[in-house]
């Protein structure tokens, strides 16, 4: 009797676990791109996913107000009947509020200099109706995903005697807009964090804590600020008492965008069972493209949507796990041994390719090291550690302080002055004399950089012969989509590998003869040669990858434009 009883409890406890998760655990997705196709082929996907809520963002609808355009109105009711008839029971569409101030009629502007009047109680009803009017355009539509802060206008930057902090004012625009959605439409409401320092993460959680609606929802980054494979995971979900849906970029936007291997479940899994131990995360989003022709369904880059769904059904299974079953299922049991082996090196190859020495050196996934002063500043991750430490394979094996160490060395002087972007992202670094206006690159610096770049050039070889090794066990089609992903792959790392050996050693050279080692002339020869190789192997690839924001064969460009630049600095008697 004992034993049935107990059995009789396991039973029920199963049931209801099953049936929590069901009814209130959400699996969702974002679709970005404006690309119907490849809209409608992942929405028809999502059943395998057991995806109950979709996001319609960025290129389909960024703000609310853009359905009023008859092509964007189209567009959403269409990919939202679709995704209702496919199982999907949530469907919510991005929002920025406020907008532009243009937007608002000039009658509630009567604020010092032009500014709306948050006290107007005319201003609000006016502001709550045209949110009916808008939504009654989409009427199938499940609810907003709000982005509140650092948006058009600036709620916070708005008259009022009657709110006399910025968080009351941010909230005021989440309460208003939460009167529509929330009583009146009974439709979801998620708020989207977003911040680029925690002092800003603060100002949000003060505003979340004048929100009166209990019902809105967190949606928060899984880091800080952006997505960056060496920020920690964002320290803030979980700690606010709100319902909170963790968003995941699976399309890889500093990353490579899924034109080149992102096949790294490892990555996602580790920071996703983190989060699934915290309380008030009751599920997570993953981007599923990064614009234009890009998306991870039908590709190796699905293996990240697989790794969220396998880990949030059984969160003790194992990367080796993920690997075995989706390589297994999608290209068959006999390729999964080189298949697995070239999967697995793509982390290295893009951490030690778009990342330099633990910082991202790419502009959204585009090679850039000489003109974007993010890379250097805003995006660096010792902003989120305590210490700013890192610790860096890639054939280094060293550790390094963000600031001191890497960033002083490798950021062009014209980025650590007072009047940089860094004065204003991280003015304690220049208080703390963390770093120095002046050219530090040296040649200890360079051979990290090198070491680091070829690193990632052998490792992406190594993963191209893996797969060239599978092509037996493969069929036509995907053989030749894997080769092209990671030959895609192997041309970046050896582009990155060309172009910063060629623009750090040509800084080394530009510091005068005390700092030239014997060779370092033929070194930077030598990578301008390359750059030529490798740009005439990328243009072969013309026309057979995905566009998205970054478009890859534009990498080949602009590493000629560096080798054009480099070559006019050197003097004129070196030839290559």
């Amino acid at each position: 009797m004992k034993i049935l009883t107990k059995a009789l409890i396991l039973l029920v406890t199963v049931f209801f676990v099953a049936c929590k998760e069901n009814d209130t655990q959400i699996r969702g997705w974002i679709i970005l791109s404006d690309d119907m196709e490849n809209a409608v082929t992942t929405i028809k996907a999502a059943g395998n996913y057991n995806i109950n809520h979709l996001q319609l963002s960025h290129h389909i609808i960024h703000n609310l107000k853009d359905i009023r355009k008859d092509a964007v109105r189209k567009q959403v009711n269409e990919l939202t009947g679709l995704a209702h008839r496919e199982g999907i029971k949530e469907v919510l569409v991005w929002d920025h509020s406020f907008y532009d101030l243009s937007y608002y009629p000039d009658q509630f502007k009567t604020g010092p200099n032009g500014t709306l009047n948050l006290d107007d109680p005319l201003f609000w009803e006016w502001y709550k109706q045209d949110y009916r009017e808008m939504l009654d355009l989409i009427p199938d539509v499940d609810g907003l995903i709000l982005t509140f802060i650092e948006t058009g206008a600036y709620a916070e930057k708005q008259y009022s005697e009657r709110m006399l902090t910025n968080e009351e004012k941010l909230a005021s625009v989440v309460n208003a807009i939460a009167e529509v959605v929330i009583e009146e439409r009974k439709k979801k409401l998620y708020i989207r964090t977003f911040a680029y320092t925690e002092d800003e993460y603060a100002n949000t959680i003060g505003c979340i804590n004048h929100i009166k609606n209990k019902n809105v929802v967190l949606m928060m980054k899984e880091t800080p600020h952006d997505f960056f494979l060496t920020h920690p995971d964002n320290a803030f979900i979980g700690s606010i008492d709100r319902p909170t849906i963790v968003e995941f970029d699976t399309g890889n936007e500093y990353n490579g965008q899924g034109v080149i291997a992102n096949t790294w479940p490892e990555y996602v899994m580790k920071r996703w069972k983190n989060f699934l131990k915290r309380p008030n995360v009751v599920g997570y989003v993953a981007r599923t493209d990064r614009y234009g022709t890009t998306k991870l369904i039908g590709t190796a880059n699905e293996i990240l949507l697989y790794a969220l769904k396998r880990t949030t059904e059984n969160p003790e299974i194992t990367p080796d796990e993920i690997y075995e079953e989706f390589i297994t299922a999608r290209y068959g049991a006999e390729a999964l041994t080189p298949l697995k082996n070239a999967f697995k090196k793509a982390y290295d190859i893009v951490s030690s390719s778009l990342y330099t020495l633990g910082t991202n050196t790419a502009n959204h996934s585009a090679i850039n090291y000489d003109s974007y002063a993010s890379s250097y500043s805003r995006q660096v991750s010792g902003k989120w550690l305590d210490p700013p430490v890192v610790f860096v394979e890639h054939g280094v094996n060293m550790q390094f302080h963000y600031w001191k160490d890497v960033i002083d060395h490798i950021a062009p002087a014209k980025f650590k002055t007072q009047n940089s972007l860094m004065a204003t992202e991280v003015k304690y670094v220049l208080d703390r004399h963390w770093v120095e206006p002046v050219e530090k690159m040296d040649s200890t610096y360079l051979s990290y950089i090198i070491t680091e770049k070829q690193h990632g050039s052998h490792l992406a070889l190594e993963a191209l012969s893996n797969i060239e090794h599978a092509q037996a066990f493969l069929n036509d089609t995907d053989y030749k989509e894997l080769y092209r992903l990671f030959r895609r792959t192997y041309l970046t790392a050896k582009l990155h590998e060309a172009v910063a050996t060629a623009y750090f050693g040509s800084r080394v050279y530009g510091r005068g003869a005390s700092y030239r080692y014997e060779g370092l002339e033929a070194q930077i020869i030598s990578a301008l040669k390359m750059i030529d190789t490798v740009t005439a192997e990328m243009e072969s690839m013309k026309d057979t990858f995905p566009i998205g924001q970054w478009n890859w064969l534009k990498d080949a460009k602009t590493a000629l434009r560096y080798k054009e630049k480099i070559l006019s600095e050197l003097p004129s008697d070196i030839k290559i």
